[in-house]
This record gives structure tokens, sequence and C-alpha cells, in this order.
């Protein structure tokens, strides 16, 4: 019996992937034999097109493993990349029909699994994407899983996750989800880097992120973010700035519990407001 696909946002556009090969985790073959050489060639694009565009935006530490992933000729195959990811911090990528639903998702983080999703954009959606693809998950999150920090830090989000669907408090976690793993910024002796997936798979929002006035950069405090809406749909109106991995590790490495219970009742911010006596961050 096929699982039931999962929507992104409200859309009322039908889900993609093919759910009916997936199996009751969610996980599924990666099938690598079926792309086409013209998906092949359409990734290589795309990689070659962020690849110019993250050095000196990127951080230091997506760039090193970027640098020895090898997977910017061709889409690469998962068993490849997990050979090499597996020696560096113990994590694997498994391959998913689409975007899966929270309690799989935080499953397979938890035992340090990443679901990559297996269907890639077409080339007239080359610059821009609703969905999460096979190439937003690869270049976009991949990477930092071989950082020992970050990946300690994702694992501890997947067990947070499962926690937090016991206290209703899915959405303000997905908040934290939001604002680190896809759209964080940190801030270096260089100056702001980014290392969020939504950021670093975009082309627009790696530029909107560090040299647009028009954005908020804010300094990351977890139940300022616990409480700020997002932008599903456009560039990010707030950014929220780590001062680094480690410093992102020991401010969620906490029980959420009593923080759900104090903000819970509590009104969300607006993704463009500024508090009193935040730190911020401008351009450049």
């Amino acid at each position: 019996m096929a699982l039931t696909p999962v929507t992104y946002g409200a859309t009322n556009r039908p889900p993609r992937g093919d759910y009916s090969v997936a199996r009751e985790d969610y996980t599924c073959d990666q099938a690598w034999d079926r792309y086409t050489p013209q998906q092949h060639a359409l990734y290589a694009r795309l990689y070659a097109r962020q690849l110019r565009l993250v050095p000196g935006r990127a951080c230091d530490e997506f760039l090193g493993a970027l640098s020895r992933l090898g997977m910017e000729a061709r889409i690469p195959r998962f068993e490849d990349v997990n050979a090499r990811l597996a020696r560096a911090t113990g994590w694997q990528i498994v391959a998913v029909p689409g975007l899966i639903p929270e309690d799989a998702f935080f499953r397979l983080l938890a035992h340090r699994r990443f679901p990559v999703t297996v269907w890639l954009r077409t080339p007239e959606e080359f610059d821009y994407i609703v969905e999460p693809d096979l190439f937003h998950d690869l270049f976009g999150h991949v990477p930092l899983l071989f950082d020992p920090i970050f990946a300690d830090y994702m694992q501890a989000y997947g067990e947070g996750g499962l926690k937090a669907q016991r206290r209703n408090a899915l959405e303000l976690l997905s908040r934290l989800y939001w604002y680190t793993v896809e759209f964080g910024l940190i801030a270096t002796a260089q100056g702001l880097r980014v290392y969020g997936a939504g950021i670093l798979s975009s082309p627009g929002e790696i530029e909107h992120a560090l040299t647009s006035a028009a954005p908020l950069r804010i300094g990351f405090e977890l139940r300022r973010v616990l409480r700020t809406a997002y932008e599903i749909d456009d560039f990010q109106k707030t950014y929220f700035v780590i001062d680094s991995f480690a410093h992102l590790f020991e401010q969620t490495a906490q029980d959420f519990s009593p923080i759900y219970e104090e903000l819970l009742p509590l009104p969300r911010f607006t993704p463009d407001l500024t508090l009193p006596g935040e730190r911020t961050f401008g351009v450049g």
C-alpha cells in the first residue's frame, strides 16, 4: 500500500515523488540507473553555478567538506557519499521519494540518517523550486554533516522533534530548523557567512542574505527564534546569526519542555520585527 504523500506549506499543488516505492519508514531505493543523461547534465549545471557563488559566502566548514565530496560531475550514488560520510561522522544519507511526515523525519535524524529526495527539478525550475529536490538536499545539506559538531546538532534535533510531538510544540521547533539548518548565518572573522541549505542552494537567496539591506540579521537567541514566523515562498525577512556551531549546540542542548510551556501561550513574532536591545548585523 502506498504511503501518504506530504505537501509543502499551504499549497493545492499535488506532491511530487513516487510514494508507491517507499518503505514503511518512507525510505526507498535511489534507483541511480534511472537518471537520464539530461538529468546528470542538469545536476552538473546546477552544481557548477552554485560552486561559483559559494566561495567567500559559505562558511569554511561547508567549503571544506564540499571540496572532498566529489559529486560535481553527475548525480552521485548515495552509497559512494555514505562511504565518506560514515568515516567522518557516522552519518548516512537515505533516499526518500519526496517530503516525508515529521515523525519519520525525526526518527531518521535521531538515528543519524539524513533523507535525500531522489527526484531532480526540471530545466524550467533551474533558478527556483518550491519543494526541496535532490540537488537542494545533496548540495545544501550533506556537506555540513561532515562537521562533527553540526552532525551532533542534527541528531539532537531529531531526538528533540520526537519529544516536541508529545508536547504539541512542533510549530515552535520547526522554526528552529528553518532559521538554522535551512536559513542560518554564522559570524566569522571574515564577516557573515552562510551555513543554511536553503540559502546555499539558491543563487538569489545568497545575495539577499549577505548583501541586501532589506532583511534583518539578528543574533541567535533560542526563545526569539522559536517565536518568529517565517516566509515559505519568498526571500527571508529575517536571518538569525550564530557565533559558531558550538554556540548553536550549546544554546539548544537543553530540555525544551519548560521553554515550550513558557512560549506556547504567547503570540508569534512577525518575521520583519526588531525587538529592543537585540544584537543586529549590517551588510558587508
